[in-house]
């Protein structure tokens, strides 16, 4: 890595000895907008291929083989996605994660279309910045700390493209540009490798987890299915927010945090509010599984985390506080994390932008009760490999996230120029 930095160093040197320039968005290009005038039909029989929110939010450079299509007539004027475009989300629910970043860096041989909940940025001259150097200078925080504040809200927010165009960007020679990006592309190939790994572990363990949890050979047709209103009492969420969020104070978990945040099971929670605001919401006690009722994906309903912890700590609205009696909470949760519950939560989700399925009818799914001792048996396994595929301080997991910090540190260091004093 040494012999990398001196050689970016020899190029600053020769290229730039004075510093590099700098310039706002506004003064480089111009924003565009995503699909409009388009209804729910028109994404169920497509013919053209356009982005998703989720592509851009997950990837510094666009997967171009998704499959998502939309209808797009030969007369309609739609804004088309072009080589080198930098396409961002327009709003999340914290201004931290506004304006996700991704480059569309491959020549593709088909129009491409975009979400309508999100721009793009395409620069008046190509020439000037490389695809392969954009995905990770708008990926880098110091161009994130400048994304978050311009975006403003309550409850969601959302990204002002005035502010955005005030953006300022430095604008290195390409010699040096290009040096940067081999050093930043072994990083991520060596974590895609790893990931790549993770990956078939995590199937791995997804397998046996269905495995043990399923019941229909001979030995088991004694064990019951029972409906969780039966095995427990279900307590829906109320009034929680993330404005009401305090530094200290009695833990509390949002239910958004549960799909994006916690694991399986926890005994810290991230957040926190005040004793007063504790007082009016509902309760979780040690055991207790909190539930996520409400996403904008089906796969995140249902998610659970079980409450490990010897405080009692509180949760809100689009939540429910389920209180086991006939399962442990942890045999519960990864039961929530199997195919056979995923089937019966989507027969009563309700909804199409926003999916719901309410603690009435959660109450109704059914979830099969072996003994206390073969509960403990099946958690003991999966807690085994649930630390293997997802624990950082372990295997492959610990050593992708010392990856991950590593790529941060250099490519924040990387992308720190001296500016040019005009």
């Amino acid at each position: 890595m040494t012999k990398h930095m001196s050689k970016i160093e020899g190029l600053i040197t020769d290229h730039c000895p004075n510093g590099v320039e700098y310039k706002t968005l506004g003064e480089l290009g111009m924003f565009y907008g995503g699909l409009s005038g388009k209804s729910k039909e028109d994404f169920s029989n497509g013919n053209a291929r356009f982005i998703t929110y989720m592509n851009i939010y997950s990837n510094i450079s666009i997967k171009t083989d998704d499959t998502t299509f939309v209808k797009v007539s030969e007369n309609e004027n739609q804004n088309k996605i072009e080589y080198g475009d930098v396409l961002f989300t327009g709003s999340s629910e914290t201004p931290d994660e506004c304006g996700m970043s991704s480059v569309l860096t491959k020549l593709v041989d088909e129009p491409l279309y975009l979400n309508s909940f999100c721009f793009g940025f395409r620069f008046n001259d190509k020439n000037l910045i490389l695809p392969e150097f954009s995905k990770y200078l708008f990926r880098d925080n110091q161009m994130r700390d400048q994304i978050a504040k311009t975006a403003s809200g309550v409850t969601r927010f959302n990204v002002s493209k005035k502010r955005f165009a005030k953006i300022n960007i430095p604008l290195p020679p390409l010699a040096v540009q290009e040096e940067i990006v081999k050093i930043l592309n072994s990083f991520t190939e060596l974590e895609a490798e790893l990931e790549a790994e993770l990956e078939a572990r995590k199937k791995q363990y997804n397998y046996y987890r269905s495995k043990l949890l399923t019941f229909n050979d001979e030995e088991n047709k004694r064990i019951r299915e029972v409906t969780l209103g039966d095995i427990g009492i279900m307590i829906r969420g109320n009034g929680l927010q993330k404005k009401d969020f305090t530094e200290s104070g009695v833990g509390c978990i949002h239910y958004g945090q549960i799909y994006t945040y916690y694991g399986t099971f926890t005994d810290k929670t991230k957040s926190f509010v005040s004793p007063e605001l504790a007082k009016k919401l509902k309760k979780v006690q040690k055991g207790d599984v909190i539930i996520t009722n409400t996403s904008e994906n089906l796969e995140d309903v249902g998610k659970a985390v079980v409450w490990c912890g010897e405080d009692e700590i509180v949760t809100g609205g689009h939540a429910t506080v389920f209180r086991p009696k006939m399962v442990t909470g942890k045999y519960f949760a990864y039961y929530t994390q199997t195919p056979m519950f995923f089937d019966q939560k989507r027969k009563f989700a309700k909804g199409t932008k926003v999916i719901d399925v309410s603690a009435t009818d959660m109450c109704k799914i059914t979830i099969p009760v072996p003994t206390f001792n073969e509960q403990d048996r099946i958690v003991s396994i999966l807690d085994k490999f649930n630390a293997l595929v997802n624990d950082i301080s372990v295997g492959l997991p610990a050593e992708l996230n010392v990856r991950r910090q590593q790529y941060e540190y250099y490519r924040n260091k990387l992308l720190t120029f001296k500016e040019y004093a005009k």
